[in-house]
């Protein structure tokens, strides 16, 4: 993979004649997601990786993804938290924009069908 990425920066200075630019030329932080990788990691936190194998597992996070999705007022961040569901008990993760949004995705979660108990571990964005 890194073989990869050095050829595709290689190929992009023979192209454009000039090195890529990134987000810390321009002052932005360099993303560091090394604590919440750690965290996950750790084997206590449910991943995606873990989401229940049945089909009413499945299905009760279809329906909260898709009703996430159709509401616009969701910022993008809301509308891509994780769903993981395990035996009816939902577990919500992520970032979003508000509390009210935060309150939004857990509402919309208990409110579906086959959901035993929703875990939200939604975190508000900091600025």
């Amino acid at each position: 993979m890194k073989v990869f990425l050095g050829a595709c920066a290689i190929a992009g200075v023979l192209v454009t004649g000039s090195a890529p630019v990134v987000a810390e030329q321009y002052g932005s932080p360099k993303a560091d997601n090394t604590e919440r990788n750690v965290r996950d990691r750790d084997g206590k936190t449910l991943t995606p990786m873990d989401q229940g194998g049945s089909a009413a597992d499945r299905d009760v996070t279809a329906a909260i993804r898709k009703a996430i999705v159709d509401n616009d007022a969701l910022s993008t961040n809301a509308q891509n938290v994780k769903i993981v569901t395990v035996g009816g008990v939902v577990t919500l993760r992520g970032p979003v924009e508000t509390s009210a949004e935060k309150a939004t995705v857990a509402s919309t979660a208990e409110k579906t069908k086959g959901v035993k108990h929703v875990d939200n571990q939604l975190e508000v964005k900091t600025k």
